[in-house]
This record gives structure tokens, sequence and C-alpha cells, in this order.
């Protein structure tokens, strides 16, 4: 079995013939990750045949699971639950009265106090999610990735400015968004237009994996998954790093999406295979 963000990344360092080591950039919406949670926000080293998980976005709960996959207004309930706690409840909260009636509020208190249906994300398309529904550009959506995309299209592209992000290093790199929602938060409540704060926060996903490469220092860098069919976020991201002196993969012919995700199932399979037929070509060569 091949672990979906890995095989994201596989999938863009066999389209572009990459070799040697290599950051991995896999943001999209769901997959499942080693420790039992939903990824989707994550930054793998890769070579020609391992790859090693070395951060993530931080995570955040997702009240009702799957249903926020179209409920934008449940990742942002996840994301100011994990700022703020049960204080957003407590309080004449605009956004969540707005999103929610007073039973919906009722039920889902209870299931984010004792984590009931509440899996926690890392996933990068449900902070683009959270994000949409704070600014309220979409609350709810007929496709994942609808929301995004409404998102993207709010963008004003002549604003250069960005938010503040902590990146805490440990046994894994964690990106932490809190001051940039907690900035978003405050634009909003000052008037700031919605393009603009559209704007900054796509320039600040941008920064963060310039800054992830440059704690990491590996020269090629790899992007894939969902996400990256946002053209305006891609673009971004491309511009940021090759200015840095960074050399840039991403999909060309192959989707980034879930659409390319067999190339690098494949990819990574065979690696497999070819590391076990050595295995067994140095046993046969001992025993003559």
């Amino acid at each position: 079995m091949v672990q979906h963000h890995y095989a994201h990344v596989a999938s863009c360092r066999t389209e572009n013939q990459v070799s040697g080591r290599a950051l991995g950039v896999s943001w999209d919406g769901t997959g499942y990750g080693f420790d039992g949670t939903i990824w989707g926000g994550e930054f793998f080293i890769s070579n020609d045949n391992s790859f090693e998980h070395i951060g993530q976005l931080r995570q955040f709960p997702l009240p009702g699971g799957e249903k926020a996959i179209k409920e934008g207004r449940r990742s942002a309930l996840g994301i100011l639950f994990e700022i703020f706690g049960d204080e957003i409840f407590d309080k004449e909260n605009l956004i969540l009265q707005s999103n929610f009636s007073k039973g919906e509020l009722k039920i889902l208190k209870e299931m984010l106090n004792k984590k009931i249906n509440t899996p926690k994300t890392s996933s990068a398309g449900r902070l683009f999610d959270a994000v949409s529904s704070l600014l309220n550009v979409s609350q709810q959506a007929n496709y994942e990735g609808q929301s995004a995309m409404k998102l993207e299209f709010a963008v004003d592209q002549k604003e250069i400015g960005d938010y503040q992000f902590t990146i805490h290093e440990g046994d894994k790199l964690i990106v932490d968004w809190e001051e940039m929602i907690d900035s978003i938060l405050q634009d909003k409540k000052y008037g700031i237009g919605i393009a603009k704060i559209a704007a900054k926060f796509h320039n600040t996903m941008a920064k963060i994996i310039l800054s992830v490469s440059e704690l990491v220092g590996e020269e090629k860098v790899i992007f894939s998954g969902g996400c990256f069919q946002n053209a305006y976020l891609t673009k971004k991201t491309v511009e940021l790093l090759s200015e840095n002196g960074y050399k840039v993969h991403l999909h060309q012919r192959v989707p980034p999406n879930d659409g390319g995700l067999s190339l690098g199932q494949i990819a990574a399979a065979n690696v497999k295979h070819d590391k076990r037929k050595m295995k067994f070509r140095k046993r046969e060569l001992q025993e003559i």
C-alpha cells in the first residue's frame, strides 16, 4: 500500500523524471495519514527509493467528518474551536450565529467537546474552505473544492501583502496558522475588503512553502495534490521559490489531483518491487 500523499509526490517525481533528494509538498482535501488522522497539508523528503514525512500544517477538528467536505462552515467552526475553545460558544459570535441555527450549534458544541465524529485534519483544502467561510465567500459547496475555487476567484491579484505564521520545529515541522487566522478575522472586523484578504491568505500559503523550503534546504521542490489546481497559489509559489534559487517541479500533463494518483502508486510500487529483486539477487550471489 502506498500512502495517499506520498503517491501524489511520487506522481510528480515520475512525470518530471526527478532524481535525487527533493522536498515534496502534498496539499489536498482528504487522505488517510499514518497516524490515523486526516492528512492534506503534508511535507516530505523523498529520493529515488524512499520518502520521509517531515511536516504538516497544524491540525484542527472537523465536526461532522465527511460533512465538512461540502460545508466549509464546519471547517471554519473547527478552526475557531481549535484556537478559542469553548469560548466561541459562550459569547455572541456573529460568524457562528449567521451560519448555524441554535439547534445545530448545540449539537456541534457537544460533538467538539466530547470528540464525537470530529476527526483531526491537517488538510490544506479544508483550511481554504474555512477561510472561504470566515469571509462569507462560500458556506456550502456542491462538490469538493468549490469553496476554495470561489475564494481564488475573489483574489485581488495586485495585493502583495501576507500574514504572519509560525513554524514549530520538533520531531516534525508544524506550520501554525493561528496568527494568520486571527489577522484575517481582524482585517474583516475593520472592513478590509474580501479581495485583499483572500489575496493575503493565498500569498501567505505560498510563503509557507518557501519558509519550509528554506528550513529543509533541498534545492528541488515538488508540488502535487488538488490544491495546486489553484492557478493563483501555484503561480505565486513558483515565483517565490524561483526568485530564491529553488528548482520547482509541478504537474504539466498529469493532473495534480487524485486523477494523477495512480501514476504515483505505480511508481512507488515499482521501486518496492525493484528493491525486493535486489534482495533476492544478493541472496543468490551469496549462495554461489
